[in-house]
């Protein structure tokens, strides 16, 4: 991965400080153990699951399937998986309705993923695919040991795997929540926790990733009331997904009260995939109020060498320079067009990822890249990353209603 910063606010004290407040988080946080855990058990599980069963459905909300959907989105083009993969995340009828339109349920297995083991959209949505496929051993349960969850997959002796401690949802892609079902379909999990390894050594270890992460997350929280704002531009179609996990992490975790003041703080998360958003929201960016910082992720090598075949077409002889070029070439010659078009304003905060390949490996390190980035802005910030009290302030109101119905 290569990070290139467009702006500069470096202050030496406040990078050592977050560091070491980083550093000592890992005997607290798990997630920061996570890339060099033992996968054996989760590949052993997936050993039990049956040849014939074609598709695996994962029945989770928020931190419990975006992380997962982002990596399989990211992969599923480029490599033939071995099971499809699906996600029910919402109570919306007709999504269900659909989703369940495109598998037999008789040869799916259900993957149920709960920390909490109570989670209402997961479990309206379990009840009804119960009733219709009521055969334990369809289903595997994820969840915290001893939760409700575990005690209920017990009682109808289902499987149960349990989290591993001090994980919140939104940064679980690489535990159990996100790793079984993508071990299930194919995807190479050890390559994927080996690209996170990589970014967590250099951070930890004084490589590359360290200064870069530290000046970026200075400027941002140093800068969160003028910058209010952060978006990345992803261009890829294959990166939509990460962009919504995105959304949920930045938003999840930095959306607050201070720790010590009480004052809401918090920078707005926006993913856009281009060049599809260069002809929208790209205009809010260029001319639009300067409250926006934008993150460029791009890709050196697709994999993929389709060309425009060289057609001339009457009165459009200006298209011609199109003509033999590859479609890969484009997207970037795009995306660097419009960074070159916003360096001009000389008041928009840039920076660009560049990753190498549409990997498990290229995307693990993005992953654990912002997961680290975000830690950091968060301590910067002062606040508490890794709770969601405004979350569970609905989540309250809606089971009294359900109660008072």
């Amino acid at each position: 991965m290569k990070n290139r910063l467009y702006f500069n606010l470096d202050s030496k004290e406040e990078k050592e400080k977050a560091f070491q407040a980083i550093k000592a988080e890992q005997n607290s946080i798990g997630y920061y153990s996570l890339p060099q855990q033992d996968i054996s058990p989760i590949l052993e599980y997936c050993d039990s699951i049956p040849k014939e069963i074609e598709t695996i459905a994962v029945i989770g909300i928020g931190g419990s399937s975006l992380g997962a959907k982002a990596v399989y989105e990211f992969i599923k083009p480029v490599k033939e998986l071995t099971r499809k993969l699906y996600f029910f995340e919402s109570t919306d009828p007709i999504n269900i309705t659909d989703l369940l339109s495109q598998f037999d349920i008789k040869k799916t297995h259900f993957l149920v993923i709960s920390k909490s083991g109570n989670t209402v959209e997961t479990f309206s949505i379990y009840k009804y695919i119960y009733a219709l496929q009521d055969d334990a051993s369809a289903y595997t349960f994820i969840t915290d040991p001893d939760a409700s969850l575990d005690k209920y997959a017990k009682e109808i002796n289902a499987t149960m795997l349990p989290l591993p401690n001090n994980v919140g949802g939104r940064f679980s892609v690489l535990s159990t929540v996100g790793l079984v079902p993508l071990a299930l379909c194919g995807i190479d999990i050890q390559a994927l926790l080996s690209g996170a390894k990589e970014i967590k050594d250099s951070f930890f270890e004084s490589g590359y990733i360290k200064d870069i992460l530290l000046k970026k997350a200075v400027y941002y929280a140093k800068n969160h009331n003028k910058y209010s704002i952060n978006c990345i531009f992803t261009y890829s179609e294959t990166l939509k997904y990460f962009s919504e996990w995105y959304v949920q992490l930045w938003g999840e975790s930095l959306g607050k009260y201070q720790r010590h003041s009480k004052s809401n703080v918090g920078v707005t998360p926006i993913g856009l995939v281009g060049p599809k958003d260069q002809h929208s929201f790209l205009q809010l960016i260029m001319e639009g109020p300067r409250d926006k910082s934008v993150t460029f992720i791009k890709i050196e090598n697709f994999g993929n060498n389709m060309t425009i075949p060289d057609i001339k077409l009457p009165y459009l002889e200006a298209l011609d320079s199109l003509n033999n070029l590859s479609f890969s070439k484009l997207i970037n010659m795009q995306c660097n067009s419009v960074i070159e078009a916003l360096l001009e304003q000389g008041d928009i905060p840039l920076d660009t990822i560049t990753i190498k390949g549409v990997t498990e490996s290229d995307i693990g390190s993005l992953v654990f890249y912002y997961e680290l980035l975000t830690s950091l802005v968060g301590e910067l910030m002062d606040v508490n990353t890794y709770n969601q009290p405004g979350v569970e302030a609905g989540k309250i109101i809606l089971k009294k209603k359900l109660k008072d119905r």
